[in-house]
C-alpha cells in the first residue's frame, strides 16, 4: 500500500494561497507560513499531517500528493475544505 507524509498550509481563498506560495518561494520557512496561516489544526505542528496511507485524502488532495513532485510546494489546490498548499516529504 502507497503511504506518504506531507506538510500543508489550508486557507480559505485561492489569492490568499498565491500570496504564501509567493512568500515560500521568496525563501520563507513552509513549516513558519504553516503556523501563521493554516486554518487546519495541523498548522500548530508546522502543517504536519504525519503519514498516511492513499485514499485516506480527499481525491484532490490525494492526487497530489501521490503524483507531485517531492519537496516542492504543490499548489494552490482547491478542496471542499479550502485551498491547500502542500509539501510532500516523502513517499513509499
Amino acid at each position: 500500500m502507497n503511504k506518504a507524509c506531507a506538510q500543508h498550509i489550508l486557507v480559505k481563498t485561492e489569492k490568499e494561497c498565491l500570496e504564501i506560495k509567493s512568500k515560500i518561494d521568496k525563501g520563507a520557512d513552509f513549516g513558519q507560513m504553516a503556523k501563521r496561516f493554516s486554518t487546519c489544526p495541523s498548522g500548530k505542528r508546522s502543517g504536519d499531517l504525519g503519514e498516511f496511507s492513499k485514499g485516506d485524502m480527499v481525491k484532490a488532495f490525494d492526487d497530489a500528493v501521490f503524483k507531485g513532485e517531492l519537496l516542492k510546494v504543490l499548489g494552490p489546490i482547491r478542496t471542499k475544505f479550502g485551498f491547500h498548499l502542500i509539501k510532500v516529504l516523502y513517499r513509499n
